[in-house]
C-alpha cells in the first residue's frame, strides 16, 4: 500500500508557528533550525542538506525560509534571532535584505556552533537568496578538512539576556571555554 503524503501537516505547522510568534510577548524570539539558512551544505552535485541551494532567488525549501521571513516582517516581529548547527564550525552571519535575491524581510543575526565532538569542516560557502555576510567564522579558508577533535577545533555557544536592559549576549567559545566572539544585541522598540 502506498500513501500519498500532504502538506497539510506542514501547512498546519507553519500556521502554529506563526500563530506562536504574534502571541509571543517575550523580548527575543529565537529560532533554532538544526541547519543554518543560508549556509550551501551540499550532499553531491545537484542536491543539498539544508535549504540553500545556491544563488538566486528563493527555490524549493527556501520558499518556506521566504515565506517566514515576509510574516515576520509583515507582522512588525521584533528581535528574532536564528540558532543554528551542524556545519562542524562556529560562525556569526548577518541577513540583510540590502543584499538579497529577496528584499521583503527585516535584517536578523543568525549564530552558528556545532556539533560538539565531530570532524571540523568549514567555513562554508553562502547562498545569496537571503543576502547573508559572514561576522566570524571560526576556521580560516583553506583549513585541512575532517579535523579530528584532539585538534581542539570544536565549538560552541552560549546566550545571556540581561534581566534590566533586556539586552541579548551571544557568545562563541572554543573547546576550553575561551570567548572566541561575542555581540551583544539591544532589543528594538
Amino acid at each position: 500500500m502506498f500513501r500519498v503524503q500532504s502538506s497539510d501537516c506542514c501547512t498546519l505547522k507553519r500556521e502554529l508557528q506563526n500563530r506562536r510568534l504574534l502571541k509571543s510577548r517575550a523580548t527575543w524570539k529565537v529560532i533554532a533550525s538544526d541547519m543554518p539558512i543560508g549556509l550551501i551544505v551540499r550532499d553531491g552535485r545537484t542536491a543539498f542538506e539544508n535549504a540553500a541551494n545556491g544563488d538566486g532567488p528563493p527555490l524549493g525549501r527556501e520558499l518556506e525560509i521566504a515565506d517566514l521571513l515576509r510574516f515576520i516582517k509583515r507582522n512588525r516581529i521584533k528581535n528574532v534571532v536564528w540558532i543554528t548547527a551542524d556545519v562542524h564550525y562556529a560562525a556569526a552571519h548577518y541577513y540583510s535584505p540590502d543584499r538579497a535575491q529577496l528584499a521583503d524581510f527585516d535584517p536578523f543575526w543568525e549564530f552558528v556552533a556545532g556539533p560538539l565532538n565531530a570532524g571540523t569542516f568549514g567555513p562554508g560557502e553562502l547562498d545569496n537568496t537571503f543576502g547573508p555576510e559572514v561576522k566570524f567564522a571560526s576556521v580560516a579558508r583553506g583549513m585541512k578538512q575532517n579535523r579530528p577533535p584532539s585538534d581542539g577545533l570544536q565549538f560552541f555557544g552560549t546566550i545571556k539576556i540581561d534581566g534590566k536592559t533586556e539586552a541579548m549576549t551571544v557568545r562563541l567559545h572554543n573547546l576550553e571555554g575561551k570567548v572566541i566572539y561575542s555581540l551583544d544585541l539591544n532589543p528594538a522598540t
